[in-house]
Order: C-alpha cells, then structure tokens, then sequence
C-alpha cells in the first residue's frame, strides 16, 4: 500500500515526510528513494504484548510512504498542478492531504493568504475535472468503437460504468462516494480514478492552535461528507521537536502541551484502518509481529501473509484475541477459560487476533 504526500508548498509536507522517514523499520534498509519510506505503524497493543513476552525483537506493521512534489504558485496566485504531478498521484492507493492552517509572515503562504477549506476545494476540483476530462474521453471513444466492433457486450458495459462515472463527476461527486459493484471495482483499478482514492486530510496548525483545534477542522468536516475521508490535526513543528527526543521526554512535552499522544501517531492509524487493513499479532520469545491484513480475509489467507506455503499447508489456527489475552493475562489461562480456540481456514480473522498458525 503507497500514501502519496500531497500539499501546496510550504504546508509542512515535506517537513512532514522528514519526520516520517525518521520512524525506523526492523525491515532494513527501509528508504528505497529520497522522497520515498516506509514508516511503522504504531500500535500500543504490540507494545503491551512486547513487554509481556519480552522477545529479541518487535516488528510493527508498516506502511509506504511517498512525497510528491509538483503544484506550484503561479505570479498571480494562483494553483499550478503539473502533468508530472497529476502522473504521479494516479498510481498511490490513498492521499495524506497536508492543508495549511498556521499564520507565518516569514513564509508567506504561495496563494497569499491562509484559508484550508480553499486549499481543499482546489485539490478537489482538479482531482474531479481531471476524472471528468478522462471519462468524457472513453466515452467518446467507446462510442466511436462501437460502430466498428461485432463483439460489443464488455464495452457496452464499461459505457454504461463510464456513464455512472460521468453522472456522479458532473454533479461534483467524487467517484469515491458511490456505489461500486465489483466489474465497477475492476475498472477503478485498471484506470485509477483520483476522486475514488480514499484520501487523510492533516490540518497542520501552530501550536497556539492545539486547544481549538476542533474548531480549526470543523469547517472542513462539514464541507466533506464522506466515509473515505478522514480529517486529523497536524502539528508538524511539535512533531519534528517530538522526533528529536527518547520516549520519557516525548511524554513530559506533550503533557505540557496537553496532548495525551502524539496526534501523528493517530494519523497513521488513521491511515492504516482508512485503506480496510487490520492487524493480527504473533507472538513468542523470538519475535512480536504485528501482521497486515485486508479486512474480510480468512485465516487461510492471513496464513498466507506470514508464509506463501501456509496457504497450502494450513491445518487449524489457534486463535485469542488480544483484550482476552491481557485480561487473563497467559496463554495457559485463555486456554483454561475456552478463550484459546482451534478455527478453521474460512474463519475471518479480527483486528487484534493473536495468533498461532499450524501447518503441514
């Protein structure tokens, strides 16, 4: 899974992806270019279970992380997205949005002033009018191939899909928003809408902000109505001081700035649950492993992400979930209270599961 990080310069995007490309991976090496990481998943329930278990090393889920440059200001003030950028965007699964809500007379924001519900709708309405401009054009040329082709079914069926597209786009709906059924889906990968990608919207705001930031994103989740977009505060300057300092000074510094976490930490998870994954631990003296699952898959299929041959070679998986676990707090109990049980392959396996595959 690829998040492209996107933004106006001078939002805190690319101090953002810094911080972020600070988070290291057990995965080494984890940078692959210089504007593309990977970075943990933080999850407080692997670290509860690494403390418990105590094992040569923990490894946390992850995700793929990659700025993008390519809007500019123009002299006039206003908003140039580039072919280059618009290229780039297509091929990420989901967009982390960095708005910029903080005042700085040193850096003067490219559009001349800050206004974050502005921002949004600019990258909305070039997002929308790009589908648009593409839609219109397979609509058109499916036309022109129907009047040519004998076998005619499967493009009668991607005009009436382009059809669906082309009404929702019209009426400025984002493709991510509707119903999709699951030739819709095909097509949505085969082409990459932009307005179908689920998108985290950071609200990066100064640290006088951190009391009213609900009233600083409040305007925004009104004007977006959507289950495939999640809106989160961002304080990147906190955050890149935060990035600098060991676990017991992070605690002391957010409490003085009364956070209860570091708000970047929730919107990763934000992220990581807003793309449908979920995680599933392994535990032992060796390792605590946090797992990456689409929501919905078996225990056959999670097998499979710890080892290609489990698939074929799954007998039974022994399974806990994690709330179980701590409240009785061994394996040895769960099992004592009928908590530790044998599911077969087709059992869909749940956020927070704890387990222990066998196989032949």
């Amino acid at each position: 899974m690829q998040i492209g990080i996107i933004g106006f310069p001078y939002s805190g995007k690319t101090i953002l992806f810094n911080i972020l490309s600070q988070t290291e991976s057990d995965n080494s090496p984890i940078r692959k270019e210089i504007n593309q990481t990977l970075i943990k998943v933080p999850d407080a329930r692997l670290d509860k279970l690494t403390a418990i278990f105590n094992p040569k090393r923990k490894v946390n889920a992850t995700l793929e992380i990659i700025d993008i440059s390519g809007v500019q200001g123009t002299e006039d003030l206003k908003a140039q997205f580039t072919t280059q950028f618009l290229t780039k965007v297509r091929y990420n699964d989901a967009f982390l949005l960095v708005l910029r809500a903080f005042q700085n007379d040193a850096v003067p924001h490219i559009l001349g002033t800050v206004d974050p519900l502005r921002d949004l709708n600019m990258f909305n309405d070039e997002f929308l009018l790009n589908d648009l401009a593409f839609v219109e054009s397979r609509i058109e040329k499916i036309g022109k191939d129907l009047m040519k082709q004998k076998n005619k079914d499967v493009m009668k069926r991607e005009l009436d899909i382009m059809h669906k597209w082309n009404d929702a786009l019209t009426q400025g709906i984002a493709l991510r928003d509707i119903e999709h059924t699951p030739t819709d889906i095909k097509y949505i990968k085969n082409y990459q809408p932009l307005t179908a990608k689920p998108m985290i919207i950071a609200v990066n705001m100064g640290d006088e902000d951190i009391a009213k930031r609900d009233l600083v994103t409040e305007p925004l989740k009104q004007a977006i109505n959507s289950k495939k977009v999640v809106i989160e505060p961002l304080f990147a300057r906190i955050e890149k001081e935060l990035a600098e300092l060991d676990e017991d000074e992070k605690l002391v510094f957010m409490k003085e700035y009364g956070l209860d976490e570091s708000p970047l930490y929730r919107m990763i998870r934000s992220i990581y649950h807003l793309l449908g994954l979920r995680s599933f631990f392994t535990v032992g003296e060796d390792e605590c492993r946090a797992w990456t699952i689409k929501e919905g898959m078996n225990a056959q299929e999670s097998a499979a992400v710890i080892h290609t041959d489990f698939y074929n070679r799954f007998i039974r998986a022994e399974v806990v979930h994690y709330d179980d676990f701590i409240q009785h707090g061994s394996l040895f109990k769960c099992k004592e209270n009928g908590l530790l049980r044998l599911e077969g392959k087709e059992y869909i396996v749940k956020d927070g599961d704890i387990i222990n595959i066998r196989h032949s």
